[in-house]
């Protein structure tokens, strides 16, 4: 499995995510935000790419004045 397909643990990813509380990742998922995620039967792992999706989305430009 490649760094692109890796499947984190909540913690791993809360890690990942600059220490975003596992919590927070759970009150997301419950609210239909955050990061894309993976359900395999009542474990809950996001991939490596959802993660660098989720932090690009999050990316701002400053404008020049």
């Amino acid at each position: 499995m490649d760094n692109q397909t890796e499947l984190l643990s909540p913690e791993q990813a809360s890690a990942y995510l600059g220490k975003t509380p596992a919590a927070t990742l759970q009150w997301w998922r419950a609210k239909g935000r955050g990061p894309k995620y993976v359900k395999l039967g009542r474990k809950v792992f996001y991939r490596r790419s959802d993660l660098e999706a989720f932090i690009d989305a999050g990316e701002c430009v400053p404008e020049v004045a």
